[in-house]
């Protein structure tokens, strides 16, 4: 898939949904992607049990991507050990006795016997980059969006098969990688606070070999809605007078 193709799916999606945010392409290699830079903002203090990242979450790395393009390696998202697990970067038995993850038990956000059936990225990859669609000259794993209730009720109406889904966020990414299937997230608390993702917003993974195909679907289902819509408008106004 070129460049331009690239931009042009993302033009798409952003006028048949109406997105307020670009599309994001998230790819993991075990190599380099050329061209572009390592995330490089510092390390802050790490906790007691030496756990740290240069964000707070891997999740805040789709905000950064809005505006840069940037590739990122596994001690970046250290600093929240569920997402380290869903991106592949560790496996459950090397975050267990990590302080976030006893955080989370103990409040009764998460129990021990629900993170087997987390969905992760099975590989464990060196490096994901990140960055718009647009800008994206590759194929990516992952075609990111920040959506709202209409958007989410469009994708619902355009592919019987989504995938609702809850906490923790970030594993709708390994969903789309490893199961070829687009899902959305309603969000969670550890990850809508640390982005600073709006209420009034939810997240989707798109698998970045099915783009064209979802993007035709949407776009039709856009058009229908349109004309569903304006037929809604025009029989609502014998109620006006």
């Amino acid at each position: 898939m070129s460049q331009q193709n690239n931009q042009k799916l993302a033009e798409d999606l952003v006028s048949a949904l109406a997105l307020q945010h670009q599309p994001l392409a998230i790819s993991f290699t075990q190599e380099p992607m050329p061209g572009i830079d390592l995330f490089s903002d510092a390390m802050p203090t790490p906790t007691e049990d030496g756990r740290t990242g240069r964000v707070p979450a891997g999740c805040v790395f789709w905000m950064k991507a809005a505006t840069n393009t940037f590739s990122t390696v596994a001690e970046d998202h250290a600093n929240c050990s569920v997402g380290s697990v869903t991106h592949g970067f560790k496996t459950l038995e090397e975050v267990g006795s990590k302080s976030d993850v006893g955080a989370l038990v103990g409040a009764g956000w998460v129990a021990p016997e629900m993170f087997p059936q987390i969905p992760v990225v099975k590989e464990r990859f060196r490096y994901v980059t990140y960055g718009t669609l647009k800008d994206s000259q590759s194929v990516p794993d992952v075609v990111f969006l920040r959506i709202n209730a209409k958007q989410a009720m469009t994708l619902s109406d355009a592919l019987p098969g989504l995938r609702f889904e809850g906490k923790p966020q970030c594993h709708i990414i390994a969903i789309a990688k490893e199961q070829e299937t687009v899902a959305v997230s309603v969000g969670c608390m550890l990850s809508r606070v640390r982005t600073g993702l709006p209420n009034s917003e939810m997240t989707c993974a798109i698998p970045g070999s099915r783009l064209a195909e979802v993007v035709q679907i949407i776009k039709t289902t856009a058009v229908i809605d349109s004309t569903v819509a304006n037929y809604a408008s025009e029989d609502s106004r014998r109620f006006s007078s």
